[in-house]
């Protein structure tokens, strides 16, 4: 009895295993086959967008062969009158899955996109060259009209080691986006890339997949974006120049709303309202209405658009006038371009150059607006992926070329020695020292700014400044910091130059002394303590 009832257990063991072996044989296989890319349609490099394979956007160190795939090409063109060969055209669904790395090949497209571009290049590529975006305009910009005889438009996109992936959707949503009677060339300016796939690939991709309105130019060494556009300028035929950044992704009836305002004035210079590409999954997302402002560093800055100008018949959707622009993204008459002088050509590479722009366009009598109508993504990065020729620091030399040429400059003078106040050491040299020295009056060293905040600022550089904890510490030189304080000074009676933190004034220790050290001292009028700004 007792063998019998082991052997009947024996068998519903074996029974058991076996069935759940089958089982989960069944679950595993289907539930990874049905589950796995549910979000993520195509596993690796390719884009959701099934070009031909030899355009698929990937990551290069050198020449990469890839079989092409042998199918039929179909010309493909969508309601706006812009044809393209776009073979097997299918809608891609955005995942917030499609950044999953899968092997170590998605691996290292994530890791160089990073470190070559500073953003994720593997959803860039399994993105593709068209995607849709959300409308993210005011629901009343979709009831307005504009007229039927607009200017065209040449977009000039500079480009300089992009991800091809990126820059191709710039250039795909343009031409999906734009009328084709407004949209009079596309200019792609290569700045001298050095990327294997910006070369062949995209001569051909630009030859036989792009309308023959897309012309490429190459630049034989790197100019930078600001000769760069210039150039792209110059190749250009059409009445309004657009210029885009090279990691774009223009919304829809984007262009009709910058062009109405330049038919009506040729010296109106128009932005869009720049929406947010996140750098990490590039998801695309909406943007606040405000306007370009900067700082006394001359670093631009977004600032609130006051209520008044809010609270006309048109609303939050009117023109508004704007002191400064981002310079990424803008569009101008190029008559007018050209008769403004086109951008400062002694600015090098990079930085400064939308400042510069935006102060001769309202000196010398245009008007900058930003249109809400207007929506343009752009993916913004955490930091800029390239440097400049030989290191050099062009965001500085720029700005201290934009503050000679269109700001006043003024030397801080010392009524009883007749000196000028100026840096111990070098002008740049943070926590240096400030003394009173003979004035040269073609010293830019010497040339100090005295703005609205009340900051004093030495070759707009660095701002003079006190210790708060040690009042006895002489006057320095700190970078500025814009909370006043320390570095809020006032003009009072008698040419003192009060400090409001430390509650002191600042004085030159001793007026005989060629060696013409200052400090802060109790305010009482002496001869010392008197100063004054000469233009």
């Amino acid at each position: 009895m007792g063998s019998v009832t082991l052997r009947y257990f024996c068998y519903g063991c074996l029974f058991t295993s076996v069935t759940w072996t089958l089982l989960l044989f069944v679950y595993f296989n289907f539930s990874e086959e049905n589950q796995s890319f549910k979000n993520v349609p195509v596993k690796g490099l390719e884009p959701q967008r099934p070009f031909p394979k030899k355009f698929y956007p990937r990551f290069t160190r050198g020449p990469v062969h890839i079989p092409e795939l042998q199918q039929k090409e179909s010309k493909i063109g969508n309601p706006l009158g812009n044809h393209v060969q776009d073979p097997l055209k299918g809608e891609v669904e955005f995942s917030p899955e499609m950044g999953m790395i899968f092997n170590e090949e998605d691996q290292e497209v994530r890791d160089l996109g990073y470190q070559k571009h500073a953003f994720n290049m593997l959803i860039s590529n399994r993105l593709g060259y068209h995607r849709e975006v959300p409308d993210t305009r005011d629901a009343r910009c979709r009831e307005k009209s504009y007229p039927s005889d607009l200017p065209s438009a040449s977009v000039i996109i500079c480009f300089y080691n992009e991800a091809l992936s990126a820059l191709l959707r710039t250039v795909h949503s343009v031409l999906d986006r734009t009328p084709a009677h407004l949209l009079h060339e596309i200019i792609l300016v290569d700045d001298n890339s050095e990327l294997a796939d910006l070369k062949k690939d995209l001569v051909e991709y630009v030859k036989t997949q792009l309308p023959k309105t897309t012309k490429l130019v190459r630049n034989e060494k790197r100019e930078g974006l600001i000769r760069g556009r210039m150039i792209g300028a110059s190749h250009a035929t059409g009445t309004v120049l657009v210029f885009l950044d090279s990691h774009c992704e223009v919304n829809e009836m984007w262009l009709q709303p910058l062009l109405t305002p330049i038919r009506e004035d040729h010296r109106t210079v128009v932005c869009p309202v720049i929406d947010i590409i996140s750098a990490d999954t590039l998801t695309y997302s909406s943007s606040p209405v405000v306007r370009g402002g900067f700082n006394w560093g001359l670093h631009f800055k977004w600032d609130l658009v006051p209520l008044s100008e809010l609270e006309g018949p048109e609303g939050a959707t009117a023109p508004i006038k704007s002191p400064t622009m981002a310079g990424g993204l803008f569009a101008m008459d190029r008559e007018y371009f050209n008769e403004l002088g086109q951008y400062d050509s002694g600015m090098d590479i990079w930085g400064g150059e939308n400042l510069e722009i935006s102060f001769r366009i309202w000196m010398c009598g245009g008007r900058l607006l930003i249109i809400p109508c207007s929506r343009v993504g752009h993916i913004f990065r955490k930091r800029r992926p390239y440097g400049s020729p030989g290191g050099q620091d062009t965001m500085a030399h720029n700005s201290l070329r934009l503050a000679h040429v269109w700001m006043d400059e003024y030397k801080l003078y010392h009524l009883q020695t007749n000196k000028c106040l100026v840096a111990q050491g070098h002008p740049s040299q943070k926590g240096g020292l400030v003394v009173v020295r003979e004035c040269d009056y073609n010293d830019q060293n010497q040339v100090w700014i005295y703005n609205e905040d009340h900051e004093l600022i030495l070759n707009n550089l660095l701002c003079l400044d006190v210790s708060e904890t040690r009042s006895s510490d002489p006057p320095r030189l700190m970078k500025c910091h814009g909370s006043g304080g320390s570095q809020q000074w006032t003009f009072g009676k008698n040419n003192r130059l009060y400090q409001v933190s430390v509650g002191q004034c600042m004085k030159v220790v001793d007026p005989l002394s060629h060696k013409g050290y200052v400090t802060m001292a109790i305010c009482d009028g002496s001869l010392p303590q008197q100063w004054h700004f000469e233009s």
